[in-house]
Parts: structure tokens; sequence; C-alpha cells
């Protein structure tokens, strides 16, 4: 064994600078003294300071111009001369003073840097003369247990085998270091999609949105469309553009006065409404697929808002969010996928109307940095009015479809049981595309998918958004 006793000691040296003094035997303010007292009683004219100091003592230019950056104004402070009348004159015999700065800078060049005082060096280092370091060096010294040969320091684990031999009763076992760090082992990473959805969470909670429980990937086409006022033989629900399952094929129950209701507003309308004149199916209804989007989410809500009214009589507003995956059977391209993340919200008050929610989308699209929005009037089957939300992709150079919006007609609030008077902004927005956006991604198979880069998730940083006031 050894020990080691960390020593630092100050190492002192000439700058490129001060070298140059010492070779010339003297310091900067006593060489401007030296020309400016060959001078005599004239003087010496400032501008021609340089020119005297190359001549006299054979230097270049770039010396000559840092002794009269630096030795004039140490003569100066020192009254070893003055300016009378423009022009430069000596105020002391050059044989009487003393030329300390050389003097030191002497002493440092022989490393002779023992008498050096604090102060002397401190003004040294200022005018850049010297280079002052801290030397850290170790002593080493033989320890208690100190060998010329290796020992067995100790067993390092308690075996199974000694334990039931009695063997480590006779071992030595070697001092466990509980400070000692572990060995750094990979955690996992955050997928850029999940850093993305991580921070518009933030945003919904931070605007004081609750949180939708979204566990329902598989759901009825009751939920899925009919409850949303959708029309049975809208194309949406054509196989062309929905995944159906084929087991289990249906839901098992549907509320059924809920239904009856819903069944009416679309074979005969109401709530100023004339329907869609067909005969709804309760077989259609009734048959699972994968939701197309998590507005089938909201409509359960509502519908749980609208009995919580009907029991207590008093109507509470709400603003609910959820962000959660969807299925749609499209075809894919740069923007499209058949499987995507959907951030859906809604707000349930009474008088509302459209500017509030293209200013609730200007508010939360600048707390994540998109400031470049477009609102385009749009149909859905259970929104009016309703509006697309185009974002500008800097990367692609266009505009992106990146949500979908609108206000729920009365066809689809009322028969849940919610008062006439109630308004539901909702909202279905993309997460792939503003995540494309916010990391540079052109295309959205490099994002999500089997084409993915598994690396991506460790090299990509996390989501730091450019927050914008709004």
């Amino acid at each position: 064994m050894i020990n080691t006793e960390m020593h630092s000691m100050r190492d002192v040296s000439c700058s490129e600078e001060g070298e140059g003094y010492v070779r010339l035997g003297r310091s900067a303010e006593r060489m401007v003294l030296e020309v400016v007292a060959e001078a005599g009683e004239t003087g010496l004219a400032k501008k021609d300071l340089v020119k005297s100091l190359q001549s006299k003592y054979s230097i270049d230019d770039k010396l000559a111009k840092t002794i009269d950056k630096g030795g004039f104004g140490e003569a100066k402070k020192r009254k070893w001369i003055d300016i009378n009348k423009g022009a430069l004159v000596a105020k002391v015999n050059v044989n009487d003073v003393q030329d300390d700065t050389y003097a030191l800078l002497n002493q440092i060049a022989q490393s002779n840097i023992e008498q050096l005082s604090d102060e002397d060096a401190s003004r040294l280092k200022k005018r850049k003369l010297i280079e002052v370091k801290t030397v850290k060096y170790f002593v080493v010294t033989k320890g208690e247990d100190f060998a010329l040969e290796l020992k067995d320091t100790g067993a390092t684990d308690l075996t199974h085998e000694a334990l039931r031999s009695g063997k480590w009763k006779e071992q030595t076992f070697k001092p466990y270091n509980f400070a000692a760090k572990g060995k750094p082992t990979d955690g996992g990473y955050m997928h850029p999609l999940l850093k993305v959805r991580s921070e518009f969470r933030k945003i919904f909670l931070e605007l004081g949105f609750q949180e939708m429980t979204t566990n329902r990937f598989v759901e009825s086409s009751f939920w899925n469309f009919d409850a949303l006022f959708q029309p049975q033989q809208h194309p949406a629900r054509d196989a062309h553009d929905t995944f159906f399952t084929s087991e289990p094929k249906n839901c098992l129950s549907i509320p059924e006065e809920y239904m009856e209701r819903v069944k009416k507003v679309h074979e005969e309308g109401g709530y100023g409404s004339v329907g869609y004149r067909y005969d709804w199916s309760l077989d259609v209804s009734k048959t699972n697929l994968l939701r197309t989007h998590t507005t089938a989410v909201s409509s359960r809500i509502l519908y749980d808002v609208a009995q919580k009214y009907k029991e207590t009589g008093v109507f509470t507003p709400h603003k609910f969010f959820s962000i959660d995956r969807v299925f749609r059977n499209e075809t894919t391209d740069e923007t499209h996928l058949c499987e995507f993340h959907q951030v859906e919200g809604m707000v349930i008050d009474r008088g509302l109307s459209l500017g509030d929610m293209i200013g609730l989308f200007s508010q939360f699209f600048a707390k994540i940095g998109i400031t470049d929005l477009r609102f385009k009037p749009a149909y859905n089957p259970y929104t009016e009015p309703s509006m697309e939300i185009f974002g500008f992709h800097p990367q692609l150079g266009k505009w992106t479809e990146i949500g979908n919006s609108g206000m729920f007609r009365p066809e689809m609030l009322e028969p849940m049981g919610l008062p006439s008077d109630v308004v539901v902004l909702a909202w279905g927005l993309s997460l792939e595309r503003p995540t494309m956006i916010l990391y540079g991604i052109n295309h959205i198979q490099h994002l999500m998918g089997h084409t993915v880069e598994v690396s991506m998730t460790r090299d990509y940083p996390i989501c730091q958004l450019d927050k914008k006031k709004e």
C-alpha cells in the first residue's frame, strides 16, 4: 500500500512580451523615458514615439507599438515623463530611476521566484508581462502495508460453499466500498412522439383541461359514428376507410333509451333538423371496429355529462382532452399512415362561439412554437360550423393539415340529454405532424413504422418547445 498527498505550487514565467524586455535589458517604461530624454528640452512628438523606439533599439514595428501602448502609460503614471505643449518631455534623469519592472522580469527569467511578492506578481500579470499557473503534484510515500510483491487482500464474496463448510470463519474479507459508483447502465429512451405527447399533455393541464380515459381501441359503430349523427351510408363507414373486426364482430349493449333517440333523429330528424330520412339499422350500429377517431371517446364522455345533468339538474362546464391512437384504412404517403395519434379536445359551456375556438387554437399552438396557422372551412357530419387547421412545415415548404375542428351539432348533443343552450367546441389534432415540424422530419414513415431507425429514440434531443407569447 502507498500513501499519496496532493500539493500545489505557483509557477511563474515571462510572457512573450516580458521575454522581449529581458533580452533588451530594460522595461517598456524605461525605453520610453530614454528616447524622450534624448529629445531634450524641446520634447518628442507623441506620433514620433514608435519610430524613435524602432530606431534606437532596432526592434520591429509590432514590439515598438506594444512599448508605445504599455510603456508610455506606465512612464507617465510614474511621473517620469509629461506632456508639454503637445510634446513628450522627460521629468527625471535617466540615471536616477530604478527599473524595478526589468529587475523583476530578469529575476523570473532566471527561475528565481521565491522572493516574488503576490503584489508584484499581480501587477506584472495585469500588464500581461508574466504568466502565472498553479501546478498540482502528488507526493507518494510507503504505506503501512507496503510490499514489493502482490498479496492476497482477502475474499470479496461470501459464497454458499463457504457458508456450508464453515470456511468463512477462517477467511479474511476485503472491505466493501459502499460509496463507490456502480457500472453505468443504459436506460430507456422516449420516442419523439412520446416526448411531444408529454409536452402537449402539460399544456392542456396548464390550460385547465381534464384528461379522458382512452382505453378502447375497439369501439362500436354506435359510439364511433351513430352517436355523432353520422349516417350509416356515409363513405367514411365503408370498409375502404375503416377497419372492422371479425371477432368479436358486434358489441354487447347500447343504452336503449338513448339509442332510440339517436335512431329517431337519424330517421325523422328533430332539434331543428329533418334528419337523413333512411331506415336506421341496429345491426349496423352494433358492428365493432378499430376506432377511426378519439371523438368516439368524446361521445361517451358527453353522454356521461348529460346523465349527471339529468340526475342533478345542474349543468357544470367542462374541458376535456385525450391523446391516443386511432386507425384508418388510408393510402400511406409522406404525411399519412393507417395508424396514428390524435389529440382530442372539447370545451363544454354556454355562450361559446367560433371565435373562442380560433383563439383557443392560436393560444395552444403558440405554446408549442407554431404560430403560422391557417383555418379553412370544412364539412363534418357532426359539427357545424367546421374548420380544418393547417400549419406551415418549413422542411416540406408547404402548409400541412394538422387538425380538424368544429362545434357539435344539436342533433348530436340534445339526444344525449344536454341542455339546448349548451355549446361544445371540439377538435381532433394530429400528433405526428406537429412532431414532424418540430423535429424537422420530412416523411412520416421516418417517425413511425417498420422503417424507423431504432437509434432515433436515443439520438433525438428532448422536446424543448419554443413557446411564444399568446
